[in-house]
């Protein structure tokens, strides 16, 4: 699903937002990949910047119990398209000028709420339904997980300080793994915000992204966020993690 133009996007962009742990400085592959990028139409400067749904590579219930199919549909059919028509109603309407997802990111801060917020909400969404897959995970491999173990001491380290940065989310936003060249970050971000705005206070590539919004497991856990982070993790593709890394 890559194309040179999300790899090209990567290598332009290097933002983050409130970190909650810094590992030490590791190396992976510069950060040279991200495969969850939104796509983009005029990344020649011939068309305007348009958000899509990238389409999900499951059902909507292949990933109970962990993630229940009411809520999945609810949230890709619903929530997510929704980012995607308000964001490009805005660029639209707005003239918004930039004709690529790393211009419209390093210019977030000068943008309409409404530009950046469905246009994170839209990105976020696509990268986060991107790492999940049905079934059993065997965690983190290779270079990925040596990175993980250099930077928080273990996998298990890793996940409490991540599961922690999502839980003491205040209201609603999103928790990430970001890769600050080559340095591994855990922070989180409120709201649609997203690593990759301009005025973010930690600076990497996003590897991995969890959806700490209501809407994401309301459904079946109501208000045990814990519970639904802790199950989150039997979901993770971490295939897809490693190529982005």
């Amino acid at each position: 699903m890559e194309t040179n133009t999300r790899r090209d996007f990567i290598k332009t962009t290097l933002t983050a937002s409130l970190a909650v742990a810094i590992g030490t400085p590791v190396l992976l592959n510069g950060g040279a990949a991200l495969a969850a990028a939104v796509t983009t139409e005029g990344s020649t400067g011939l068309a305007p910047l348009k958000f899509t749904q990238v389409p999900l590579k499951y059902a909507f219930n292949a990933l109970e119990p962990n993630i229940d199919a009411l809520t999945m549909e609810i949230h890709y059919t619903k929530h997510h398209a929704a980012y995607v028509k308000n964001v490009n109603d805005a660029i639209a309407a707005e003239n918004i000028p930039y004709k690529t997802e790393a211009e419209f990111f390093n210019n977030a801060s000068k943008l309409s709420a409404k530009a950046r917020n469905n246009g994170g909400g839209a990105w976020n969404h696509n990268f986060f339904f991107e790492t999940l897959k049905p079934g059993a995970s065997a965690g983190p491999q290779g270079k990925l997980k040596e990175a993980i173990v250099k930077s928080f001491g273990s996998v298990d380290k890793f996940k409490e300080q991540f599961s922690a940065a999502a839980a003491s989310r205040f209201g609603s936003g999103w928790a990430w793994l970001v890769n600050d060249k080559g340095t591994l970050k855990i922070c989180s971000t409120a709201n649609q915000d997203n690593p990759l705005f301009d005025n973010a206070e930690v600076k990497g590539v996003p590897l991995l992204g969890l959806d700490v919004w209501e809407h994401a497991y309301y459904l079946k856990y109501q208000n045990k966020r814990a519970d639904y982070i802790a199950s989150w993790w039997n979901v993770v593709d971490w295939d897809v993690v490693s190529k982005r890394a």
